[in-house]
């Protein structure tokens, strides 16, 4: 046990007098504790990405350390936020990773989702233009498989519901335009945003996605529901049709 420190470095006021602190851990839970001291003191900025994905571990991995997790899955995957987003069933592939590091790992992705959606959901959508695309990026830019999905407005522009309506291949998803409109009808949508991801990273569009999106807006126009745009997410990129002319 080592003696009580001076005021300027005493854990807490309320310790009784004459009272000792223990002397920092060693080993794996003394650097677990170093690294928690510095995320909730300097902050996450201060943490490089195996160190953040780390401290994510300790949920699910005790006792244990877990830096070479950690450095293992950032070289599978190139970065934190690749692990991330990555699917489970290629995280459990890294040895020492198990159930309960997938959902921890998992868990920190919902989190960041749920946290972006929330403040696009606060605000009109077409005024909060550059936090949709973070949210519409932090959702499809890093998927391995084409995904479709509808932003549905209510007369003020604000988001009613984001849905996903369809997953396809590596360049193709189906997308059925009566179920689109059918779909607005009853949550009494005004307003559309169509969304969908391309998994080359090239958010260029095809003459099938021109074609289909114009579909949607001429089967929704007559009902009174607007289609504002459709934004084709690549990596790191994205494509407004409005904006290059196509709508």
């Amino acid at each position: 046990m080592a003696k009580r420190r001076g005021l300027a470095e005493q854990p807490g006021l309320l310790d009784p007098p004459g009272a000792t602190v223990p002397a920092p851990a060693a080993g794996a839970e003394g650097h677990r504790e170093r690294l928690r001291t510095r995320l909730l003191t300097v902050g996450a900025e201060a943490l490089a990405d195996h160190e953040l994905l780390e401290a994510v571990l300790f949920l699910a991995i005790l006792r244990r350390d877990t830096k070479p997790v950690a450095r293992a899955l950032i070289a599978r995957f190139g970065s934190f936020a690749a692990v991330i987003a990555a699917p489970p069933a290629e995280l459990a592939t890294v040895p020492e990773v198990g159930p309960s590091a997938v959902a921890a790992i998992k868990t920190v992705q919902a989190a960041a989702l749920r946290l972006a959606r929330a403040e696009v959901m606060q605000r009109p959508v077409l005024n909060n233009w550059d936090r949709l695309m973070d949210y519409l990026n932090a959702v499809l830019a890093r998927e391995r498989i084409e995904h479709f999905r509808v932003l549905f407005l209510d007369a003020r522009n604000r988001l009613l519901a984001d849905e996903a309506q369809s997953r396809g291949t590596v360049n193709h998803t189906p997308v059925y335009p009566r179920e689109v409109v059918k779909r607005a009808l009853e949550l009494h949508a005004t307003a559309l945003i169509l969304v969908h991801n391309h998994p080359s990273g090239d958010p260029t569009p095809s003459a099938e996605d021109v074609a289909m999106t114009r579909e949607i807006r001429d089967a929704a126009r007559p009902l009174s529901v607007m289609l504002h745009d459709h934004v084709v997410i690549g990596n790191g990129r994205w494509l407004s049709f409005r904006r290059e002319g196509l709508l």
